[in-house]
């Protein structure tokens, strides 16, 4: 059964509502890479798994993050000014878990989880993942619920090819 909904919300500001369970339950179905972003600096060490990741220009090079502004690791990322976008391999699985808060390990205690590395910012660099993008914050916003961050790549680290980690429905998967 197919359903859909758009019904008026005044606090909308005149465009049409969505039931915002609707619309995870839709999202929920896009497959999305995970990743791990990481930081660091004076403000402290902090990651969280995101599927909210996504190219914004290759010249100059610059990748887009979201993350919830309720999320402890959001105001250390805004503060360092630098993160590092880890994409997982499917042998990650169990990495993504700990840095999505559903293991119970919060903050440092999650780096001690992988092997890690920096590069150009200092944010940390897994080891075993398929690629590192190293950045700078170059623009940074809150739209509705979530920290829009902009990074400018500085440095890219390529690791082995192998099967990527995905999540859809829910659940983590294998490409």
């Amino acid at each position: 059964m197919l359903k859909s909904q758009a019904t008026p919300n005044p606090a909308a500001k005149g465009a049409p509502g969505l039931d915002p369970v609707l619309f995870r339950e839709g999202m929920s179905r896009v497959a999305g890479a995970v990743h791990v972003v990481t930081t660091d600096g004076a403000a402290g060490r902090a990651g969280f798994t995101a599927t909210a990741v996504t190219t914004v220009t290759d010249s100059p090079a610059s990748l887009l993050v979201c993350v919830n502004t309720a999320a402890r690791s959001a105001q250390a990322l805004l503060a360092n000014r630098v993160f590092c976008v880890n994409v997982l391999s499917a042998a990650d699985r169990d990495l993504a878990a700990v840095f999505s808060g559903r293991t119970g390990i919060q903050g440092q205690d999650r780096f001690a989880y992988g092997d890690w590395e920096t590069l150009a910012t200092g944010s940390p660099v897994l080891g075993t993942s398929l690629v590192s993008f190293d950045c700078r914050i170059s623009d940074a916003r809150v739209v509705a619920t979530h920290h829009v961050i902009i990074g400018e790549v500085v440095r890219i680290r390529l690791g082995e090819q192998k099967p990527a980690l995905v999540y859809q429905e829910r659940h983590y998967h294998t490409l």
